[in-house]
């Protein structure tokens, strides 16, 4: 089964231009999502992915993407 993974398009601390390409390098199978997630208290405060059902946060977009490859099923 392909990893799960959504990134919100309107969050201010993910550009998506960068952050596609990281999260295809750790998981090439992944069916990246981009749309709202509705997560706009923290989505405001953090950078965030939705990976594989888990909420995942960071102070940077890459600091969140670093603590998402733990979630990654291989």
């Amino acid at each position: 089964m392909p990893n799960d993974i959504r990134i919100c398009d309107k969050c201010k601390h993910m550009k998506l231009k960068t952050a596609l390409p990281k999260l295809q390098a750790i998981a090439p199978d992944a069916d990246v999502k981009v749309a709202c997630k509705s997560y706009c208290g923290p989505c405001s405060r953090f950078a965030f992915i939705f990976i594989n059902g888990r909420y995942v946060t960071g102070a940077t977009e890459d600091e969140a993407i670093e603590k998402a490859k733990k979630y990654v099923k291989k």
